[in-house]
């Protein structure tokens, strides 16, 4: 009902269940899939301006709510297993920022994106850190100076997701998506994400000093022998996960 804007509540609840998938061996993927017209509509705009009647004006509340969020945001990298956004609808703001920062995105061709915070006073500085890591900056800041939406097509070519499906078929998509993944060693895939977006914040030479320690490393793993012997025996691979 409330196009699954990230309330204060909502935040704290997705947190509490990347965390739990993050502890539970038995979780290899994760999905985050919505119902009803929008994925997200971003931070909960009735929430947040009920605190301007507070002594500080709301600043420490807003403060508080962009501070809980980018936790959030940022647990979704950290989870040592890939998680897939799977998109209906709408993603705007906050909601596009979640998109942005899950591994991979899945969306129906009636899904739509935008960071239209600028159409209403409040530029979408903190989606903007995840849509900048993840599309050219020429596309970033036309969609956050401008606001305007892109169709799914369009978000699929600037990189923002991966795949574009036929509208009701994005949630099987996404799972098959994630199966894909969750059928590899749970070691190798844990190793590589961490390594992914570790050297993306370096430069050209620590990344690749960075690369080569975490290949040696993923080398003397049993997955890493048991993958290599499976592979020259034309074989399917028995992961032990280590």
């Amino acid at each position: 009902e409330a196009r699954n804007s990230l309330s204060e509540r909502l935040i704290g609840e997705l947190h509490a269940a990347i965390d739990a998938a993050g502890a539970d061996p038995a979780i290899r993927a994760v999905v985050i899939a919505a119902s009803g017209p929008a994925f997200s509509s971003g931070h909960d705009l009735k929430e947040l301006t009920a605190h301007r009647a507070d002594p500080d004006r709301g600043r420490a509340y807003f403060a508080h709510v962009m501070t809980i969020c980018s936790a959030m945001m940022q647990a979704i990298v950290q989870l040592p297993k890939p998680v897939v956004a799977c998109v209906q609808g709408v993603a705007t703001a906050a909601g596009c920022q979640l998109v942005a920062t899950c591994d991979l995105a899945v969306a129906s061709e009636k899904a739509r994106f935008a960071t239209p915070g600028v159409d209403i006073g409040l530029f979408c500085s903190t989606p903007m850190v995840a849509l900048t890591r993840n599309i050219a900056r020429k596309h970033a800041m036309e969609m956050l100076l401008t606001g305007e939406p892109v169709d799914a097509a369009a978000a699929q070519r600037m990189g923002l997701i991966n795949r574009v499906v036929a509208d009701g078929r994005e949630r099987d998509a996404a799972l098959d998506l994630a199966q894909k993944v969750a059928r590899k060693s749970a070691y190798v895939v844990k190793l590589g994400k961490a390594a992914f977006y570790r050297q993306a914040e370096m430069n050209l030479a620590d990344a690749y000093r960075y690369a080569a320690a975490v290949m040696t490393e993923n080398m003397m793993a049993r997955d890493a022998e048991e993958g290599i012997d499976a592979f020259i025996e034309k074989r399917d691979p028995t992961w032990k996960d280590r």
